[in-house]
């Protein structure tokens, strides 16, 4: 491990953020991770981290808020070192409905809060994932690959994400960085659970998703941190520009 690195998390207070930012904390990195409403769980999660004789700094970033990202890229930069790993798990909660629903400002925003976030976040700490020959892994939906109705919103926009994982990984491969995404499948916590409680997915919707997975069961924020945290790795220090689904077989 390279010397006065650190590992970038956004999202870091929710279900798979939390898993992500707890597993990078465990290898010996300081994190630095963001998150929009959860202050209490990403101040537990900091607590928890410095009490395993860790080192963590969570911040309140709206990652719409391009000059507030860059401010913040920089800040990190200057107290924990250069990135050598990003994971961009943030997203807005993203209700299903049709997509003949959407109106085309709902659209827009939702492309900026995805798409655009994840590249201001990519731009204010490139050169310092260049310095780190850094790896990046954002994560997106299985259902870009296969797609569930209602699932436009999140799809549509997530896809954008991928397709500049794709773009980054061609152009920053000279530079020894790599990008890569990760595929959540239906799980037990995270975007699937908030879709559970609120009746998104009711009882019918759930059993359909079921019965098309092949392994019989929903997976969890734990199955996505590790897919994750072994992208980021240098096991997998030939990859690059590559999507991994961890949905139980449901691309299949």
């Amino acid at each position: 491990m390279q010397q006065n690195t650190c590992a970038v998390v956004t999202g870091g207070s929710g279900g798979i953020g939390i898993e992500i930012t707890r597993r990078l904390a465990a290898q010996g990195l300081p994190v630095a991770f963001t998150y929009r409403s959860g202050a209490d769980r990403a101040a537990a999660l900091v607590e928890e981290i410095t009490a395993a004789g860790g080192r963590a700094r969570a911040d309140s970033v709206d990652l719409t808020d391009r000059e507030r990202v860059a401010q913040w890229a920089a800040e990190v930069r200057a107290e924990l070192g250069d990135p050598s790993v990003l994971v961009h798990a943030a997203g807005p909660h993203i209700p299903m409905v049709h997509l003949s629903k959407v109106s085309p400002d709902t659209y827009s925003e939702h492309l900026g809060a995805e798409a655009t976030a994840f590249f201001a976040l990519v731009h204010g700490l490139l050169p310092g994932l260049r310095a780190t020959r850094g790896s990046v892994v954002a994560v997106t939906t299985a259902a870009t690959d296969r797609y569930p109705v209602r699932d436009g919103l999140s799809s549509g926009t997530k896809g954008a994400v991928e397709a500049l994982v794709r773009a980054f990984a061609a152009e920053e491969g000279r530079f020894g960085v790599r990008f890569n995404s990760v595929g959540p499948g239906m799980l037990t916590d995270g975007m699937a659970e908030r879709l559970m409680g609120n009746a998104d997915l009711d009882e019918r919707a759930q059993a359909v998703a079921m019965s098309r997975i092949p392994l019989q069961r929903f997976g969890s924020a734990a199955d996505i941190a590790e897919a994750v945290c072994f992208l980021v790795s240098e096991k997998a220090g030939f990859i690059t520009g590559q999507k991994l689904n961890v949905d139980g077989g449901y691309t299949v």
